[in-house]
């Protein structure tokens, strides 16, 4: 995972209804990024910690309907928060991220899902509707200026990929890192959806591949241990119960089918 400088903690409230006059928000996101910069002067440092309460300065004077500037942000602390083997924090902070990014681009519905919509509820292609620009001669001026701003779109959703990229790697290490069956089977999802976009460095593409091959007997593994204690905790609950009739929980025999899964239970003296 490449460890350039950092391009967020709790779930917050997003509120877009009330706007900044043009003047004043532009004011607002050029010292917002003054602090991100130093921000990411102390991450480049090695000062964790400080670039953190940088970066919530930075947040603090963002304003805080532009989703792409926040998500930016909230995707640096997660690489803090990473460094500093806080695992919890970081995946907040990535999925604060992500969250924002997905106002601002939408993700692509899985394909399998996308076939079993209704076709009035099935998401458009991204970009459809800038699909076509008709180019005619007749107004050079507006078809530069359309030119301009497909080109200017697209380089938006380039940032957008390259920074959901980077929040969905960050995510998933530290779901990787924090263990337990829920947050390794988080970090698989994560994994693999990095492993459909077509935007990874090679650095990240291989360690993708390497955690989709190292996460499903790990992920087998805590199941069994959580499944297994799950179990210890019941048994004792209901020998608990059973215990003031001269029974226990031994006179009890589960056995699964292996073709359903299910359990049946049967009793024994």
């Amino acid at each position: 995972m490449t460890t350039d400088p950092p391009t967020d903690t709790e779930e917050e409230d997003v509120f877009h209804d009330a706007r900044f006059p043009a003047d004043e928000e532009s004011s607002l996101v050029e010292q917002s990024h003054s602090i991100k910069t130093e921000a990411n002067q102390l991450y480049s440092a090695a000062c964790y910690d400080q670039a953190i309460s940088c970066y919530d300065r930075a947040l603090a004077t963002c304003p805080n309907y532009l989703d792409y500037e926040v998500a930016v942000l909230r995707s640096n602390m997660a690489a803090c928060y990473l460094k500093l083997e806080d695992w919890k924090a970081s995946v907040d902070s990535a999925t604060a991220c992500l969250d924002r990014l997905d106002q601002v681009l939408p993700p692509p519905a899985p394909p399998n899902d996308a076939a079993d919509q209704p076709k009035d509820k099935q998401r458009e292609p991204e970009g459809k509707e800038n699909a076509v620009v008709e180019i005619t001669g007749d107004d050079e001026e507006a078809e530069q200026e359309e030119l301009q701003r497909l080109q200017n779109l697209d380089e938006k959703k380039a940032d957008v990929m390259r920074i959901r990229a980077k929040a969905l790697m960050r995510r998933a290490r530290a779901k990787s890192q924090q263990g337990g069956w829920g947050s390794l089977q988080g970090a698989e999802e994560d994994y693999k959806t990095l492993a459909t976009m077509d935007n990874l460095p090679p650095d990240d593409k291989r360690v993708v591949q390497k955690a989709l091959r190292e996460l499903p007997p790990k992920i087998n593994e805590a199941r069994e241990k959580e499944m297994g204690e799950m179990m210890g905790k019941l048994k004792d609950l209901g020998n608990g119960i059973l215990n003031p009739f001269g029974l226990s929980t031994d006179n009890f025999k589960f056995t699964q089918d292996p073709k359903t899964g299910g359990y049946s239970m049967n009793f024994q003296s």
